[in-house]
């Protein structure tokens, strides 16, 4: 289930690319999220009141690396946000050794070690794909994704014992959509008269960005509710949705600099090996 949802969650994010061409970060998102929530809409049933404020949390923290995490792939070309975003699970281990005191591993650390040099080798690849301060912006909105999506990550493996995965799916996509509708809300107020207010344009991109993450995001539950799951392997596994976003950006987006990103994007990969080998 990981690895299905990994393949979707790849072509999600080369999807999302595509959808920015015609409309906003906020409008893209809360279209498709909406859209989400309707899809599993049959599952929004009634539960314990401790359950709607953990997934109203979660809500937030979904928010904030879904909006940062657009306004980075809009700066910045598909292929180095697909390689930043490898590094995700690294995250996860070590915030999971500061919150939860795990102990790595020689493998463990060893991955650690080689994704944080890709990570850095990346940013001199990375010069040719925009000026230094829309990369400098990109990369800032790239940490904050980051940050919040592994604070997400790990609060997912706290919340998902107790609750049912379609149950979690349903309220908290219902809750990312009221966040977003509110968000563009004050971003029109703030905009009002501006030329860059531009009208939705719809786009079948976007129906096609909310049936991937909707897939992806059920596998990812799923997966994370069996009794024997270790967050550190699936967040890992699923992490590999790079290489359908890295393969994409080529492809379709006929995006520079990939040899170079190419061996940055096997040096993160061999991290990441490294990291489940470990696990």
């Amino acid at each position: 289930m990981a690895v299905l949802s990994a393949v979707l969650l790849g072509f999600y994010d080369a999807a999302k690319k595509q959808a920015l061409k015609k409309n906003g970060v906020l409008t893209v998102l809360l279209v498709a999220t909406a859209l989400s929530t309707l899809f599993v809409s049959p599952w929004l049933s009634a539960g314990p009141a401790v359950a709607y404020l953990q997934l109203a949390f979660k809500a937030v923290l979904v928010t904030a690396s879904w909006i940062s995490g657009m306004e980075a792939l809009r700066l910045l070309p598909l292929t180095t946000v697909s390689t930043v975003k490898a590094s995700r699970p690294v995250f996860v281990v070590l915030f999971s050794i500061l919150l939860f005191g795990e102990r790595l591993n020689t493998l463990q650390w060893s991955g650690v070690i080689v994704v944080l040099g890709a990570l850095y080798l990346l940013g001199y690849t990375s010069k040719s794909d925009a000026s230094s301060e829309t990369r400098k912006t990109g990369f800032i909105w790239m940490a904050v994704s980051i940050v919040t999506g592994v604070a997400s990550a790990l609060y997912d493996k706290h919340i998902i014992q107790g609750l049912e995965p379609l149950f979690v799916q349903s309220w908290t996509n219902l809750f990312i959509t009221a966040l977003m509708a509110l968000c563009l809300l004050v971003q029109r107020i703030a905009g009002r008269g501006r030329v860059s207010e531009d009208p939705f344009r719809w786009d079948w991109t976007i129906l096609l960005v909310a049936v991937l993450i909707t897939g992806a995001d059920a596998l990812y539950f799923f997966s994370l509710k069996q009794p024997d799951a270790l967050l550190s392997v699936i967040s890992v596994v699923r992490r590999s949705s790079v290489l359908v976003t890295f393969l994409c950006g080529a492809w379709f987006f006929h995006e520079g600099n990939l040899r170079a990103k190419g061996l940055n994007m096997l040096l993160m990969l061999s991290g990441l090996t490294l990291l489940m080998l470990g696990s």
